[in-house]
């Protein structure tokens, strides 16, 4: 009996260690995940290759993603079209004339203000770090 004590004692330490370790695992993994993102979202956008995205870049990545969301080819985007992007009150913010739609425009005058939000240290361009930001997040929304 003593020995079957020890056994399942043994066994369930190391089914804790395994727990522990796993969930250190898991949590890194969860913790770079989005880390990862924000480098692949560069890497995707980033024309001059220089590690960051400037207005241009992002500005041009707004605009084809308009282009391939409006299926309806009404040059404008509805809130079905623009599906979870942006909550009702974003859209509302954004859509200056109240018509219910966003032009071209009205969608790059959103990307590009929330460019400059994330743009903390004011150099014109987004690192991944401020693409972790609230508004770099709400921005790769819109540019992905």
């Amino acid at each position: 009996m003593w020995r079957r004590v020890e056994d399942r004692m043994r066994i369930e330490k190391l089914l804790v260690l395994g727990l522990i370790a796993g969930s250190a695992f898991l949590g890194g993994t969860l913790v770079a995940a989005p880390a990862q993102a924000e480098q692949a979202a560069i890497k995707a956008l980033d024309t001059d290759n220089d590690g960051t995205l400037d207005i241009n870049e992002v500005t041009k990545a707004a605009e084809a993603v308009f282009d391939r969301l409006q299926k309806d080819q009404d040059d404008t985007l509805d809130r079905k079209e623009l599906g979870s992007r942006l909550s009702a009150k974003e859209f509302a913010a954004a859509d200056p004339d109240k018509d219910a739609t966003l032009t071209k425009e009205e969608y790059v005058a959103l990307v590009q203000k929330l460019f400059k939000q994330a743009d903390v240290d004011g150099d014109g361009k987004l690192e991944a770090k401020e693409l972790r930001s609230k508004a770099g997040r709400a921005l790769l929304r819109l540019i992905r």
